[in-house]
C-alpha cells in the first residue's frame, strides 16, 4: 500500500471520531488544550489498537481465503463506507454529553473505532506494513480528534454530516481500487 492510499485510509477511518469530539466540542462549550488531547488520545488510541487486533484475527484465517481475498478486502471497507455514509443521513443526532470520565469514553472510543476493527481484518488481505499503518491511523485520527474538539466548540455540527460522508466514500473509493487490483492481478 502506497503512502496516499494509508493517508486516505487513516482519513477514512478517523471520520466517525472527527464527528464525535466535533459533537464533544460543542457540549463542552468552552473547551481547553487538556480536554482536546483527552479525546484526542482516547480515539486515537483505540483508531490504533482495533485495527492491529483485526489484523491477527483476519491472518489467523487468511490462509483459507487467499484466493479471493480482494473480494473480502472490498466488501469490508464498502459495507463500512456504505454504513458512514447510510448514518451521516441518520436523523437520530448522537451528540456526545461534556463528560471525560473514564467510562464514557471508553464507550465512545469502542463505538467510533468498530469500523477500524472491520479495517483490520481486511489489512491480513493486504500488502502493508501494518505497524506503520496502524500507527498512521492513531495519530491522524488524534490529530482530527483533536482538532474536532476545537472545530464543535467554535463552529457547531456544521461539519458533521460531510465529514461521515467524505470518510465513507474513501473507504468504499479504497475498497474498489483493492478489488480491481486483485481481479487484474
Amino acid at each position: 500500500m502506497i503512502i496516499l492510499e494509508t493517508v486516505l485510509l487513516a482519513v477514512g477511518l478517523s471520520m466517525d471520531a472527527f464527528a464525535v469530539a466535533v459533537c464533544k466540542g460543542l457540549s463542552m462549550g468552552k473547551t481547553t488544550i487538556k480536554k482536546m488531547c483527552i479525546v484526542g488520545l482516547w480515539f486515537g488510541l483505540f483508531q490504533a489498537l482495533m485495527p492491529t487486533l483485526g489484523y491477527l484475527l483476519g491472518n489467523a484465517f487468511s490462509h483459507l481465503i487467499a484466493s479471493f481475498d480482494h473480494y473480502v478486502a472490498f466488501a469490508l471497507l464498502f459495507v463500512i463506507g456504505a454504513n458512514m455514509i447510510r448514518e451521516s443521513f441518520s436523523k437520530e443526532e448522537e451528540c456526545a454529553d461534556c463528560s471525560l470520565a473514564f467510562g464514557v469514553m471508553l464507550m465512545m472510543a469502542i463505538a467510533t473505532s468498530i469500523d477500524a476493527l472491520a479495517a483490520g481484518v481486511g489489512f491480513a488481505f493486504m500488502e502493508l506494513n501494518v505497524v506503520f499503518t496502524v500507527i498512521f491511523i492513531g495519530v491522524t485520527t488524534f490529530l482530527l480528534s483533536f482538532v474536532g474538539v476545537k472545530i464543535g466548540s467554535v463552529f457547531g455540527t456544521k461539519y458533521k454530516k460531510r465529514a461521515e460522508i467524505c470518510g465513507g466514500v474513501i473507504l468504499i473509493l479504497l475498497g474498489t481500487k483493492m478489488l480491481v487490483e486483485g481481479i487484474l492481478a
